[in-house]
């Protein structure tokens, strides 16, 4: 999930800048080294090094991204000078969400109370692609909390169908007769 708005933005320009060019995919494929490169734990503790000069680090950059887009390298070489590289894992998912959003392709994250099979995840996504009209990708997360059933977040809506919202709403049931 992006946290920072500076990442969304981010992502949002390289997008446009993509999107303008026809180049989605190694803006893709160059954003997730990227990612990757800088959130390796000792690329990020050299970005964060004072001690290590901005040219050092540029050099450095530009040996693990020898290769990409050049206006990717542009925008890792900004991040550097400014330093934000820790904003490149989010700038990159936020860059894949409006690329698979162009697509037709939704993201949903299923939290259940034990671990979906490959079978069970596939079901889930093909019901919540009925539900949603779009091709949807299924992240899996475990949380005992939710009990039984499950609770899937597409963008900003919430299906919940876990055994525990379904306690409380009796539980809020049973109060309100009582009462």
């Amino acid at each position: 999930m992006i946290r920072e708005i500076a990442a969304r933005r981010y992502g949002e320009a390289a997008f446009q800048i993509a999107r303008e060019r026809g180049t989605e995919e190694p803006w893709s494929e160059g954003l997730s080294l990227m990612a990757a490169v800088f959130a390796h734990p000792e690329m990020a503790v050299v970005m964060q090094e004072a001690r290590i000069s901005t040219d050092d680090k540029m050099r450095l950059t530009e040996r693990a991204l020898e290769g990409v887009d050049p206006l990717v390298l542009n925008l890792a070489r900004l991040l550097v000078h400014r330093g934000r590289t820790a904003l490149a894992p989010q700038i990159a998912e936020a860059f894949q969400e409006l690329v698979d959003a162009e697509r037709g392709i939704a993201h949903a994250v299923v939290t259940t109370a034990v671990p979906l099979s490959e079978a069970e995840a596939r079901a889930v996504a093909e019901k919540l692609s009925e539900i949603s009209g779009k091709q949807v990708v299924v992240e899996a997360q475990v949380d005992e909390g939710v009990i039984g059933g499950l609770i899937a977040r597409i963008g900003d809506k919430i299906i919940d169908g876990s055994t525990r919202s379904q306690l409380a709403a009796l539980k809020r049931r049973l109060q309100e007769a009582s009462a």
